[in-house]
């Protein structure tokens, strides 16, 4: 029998952790200068990736098509459906190899016990709780930039599990890669029938590259990289073969 969950609306936290109410420390340091942190966070990187490929390929059995276009990128966004609770942290390890990650999140995951300490180290990137530190917020996206390190978003912001539709979510997010003229790809994730294991087969549709348009204002093309990304993952959710999870609106 199928597992269902059911909604209000789709800004639901259908998972949520122990800790969600989690608010990020005054002392939070954004960006790191020391060079013993700088090491261990490069080593803790490497581990990641080499986990995500055992937990990717021997667990969630992932496949990822068109990752061939990030091989030559640096310092790009890459916009992604959330659908999975640990794949969503370790698969932008693959997509974006040899490069590391940062990904863009909610504070409530530093809020984890013990993982929680180490997702900054591991390329987190929490959104702030306040406008003071919405500024550091933006100078660390600006410097992961400036270093050629990509930015992992899921605009639709909460995890919805094995989710086979594409959510609607805001262009708030898009203003980013539009300021600093950055390419953008889309990460897609799909699921398709297994015929060896009952959960699916995660397949990672990867397109782009999208660009601002220099015949648009500011406003219209933040518009304008919003609906890219968004027609480009409902067409490549149509490839989804196999529902999972059920998911049902309350009445």
């Amino acid at each position: 029998m199928k597992k269902v969950y059911y909604y209000n609306t789709y800004e639901d936290d259908i998972v949520k952790n122990a800790n969600q109410n989690y608010e990020l420390k005054s002392n939070f340091k954004w960006v790191h200068s020391n060079l013993i942190y700088k090491i261990i966070a490069k080593l803790l990187k490497l581990l990641i990736t080499l986990w995500s490929l055992i937990y990717d390929k021997l667990y969630l059995h992932v496949s990822i098509k068109n990752k061939k276009i990030l091989k030559k990128e640096k310092g790009y966004f890459l916009y992604s459906n959330h659908t999975q609770m640990l794949g969503d942290v370790f698969n932008p390890f693959l997509i974006c190899f040899p490069h590391h990650p940062n990904i863009i999140c909610s504070a409530s995951n530093l809020g984890i016990p013990i993982l929680g300490k180490l997702l900054a180290m591991g390329g987190a990137i929490p959104i702030p709780n306040n406008v003071h530190d919405m500024m550091k917020f933006k100078e660390k996206i600006n410097d992961c930039i400036k270093k050629n390190q990509p930015i992992i978003i899921y605009p639709e912001a909460h995890l919805w599990p094995y989710a086979t539709f594409i959510r609607p979510y805001s262009n708030v997010s898009f203003h980013y890669p539009v300021q600093l003229e950055k390419k953008v790809f889309v990460a897609t994730t799909t699921y398709v029938k297994s015929k060896l294991f009952k959960k699916p087969k995660i397949i990672i549709y990867i397109d782009g590259p999208f660009q601002s348009n220099c015949d648009l204002s500011r406003k219209e093309n933040i518009k304008n990289m919003h609906d890219l990304v968004y027609n480009t993952m409902q067409k490549r959710s149509q490839l989804n073969n196999y529902e999972y999870v059920t998911y049902k609106k309350k009445d």
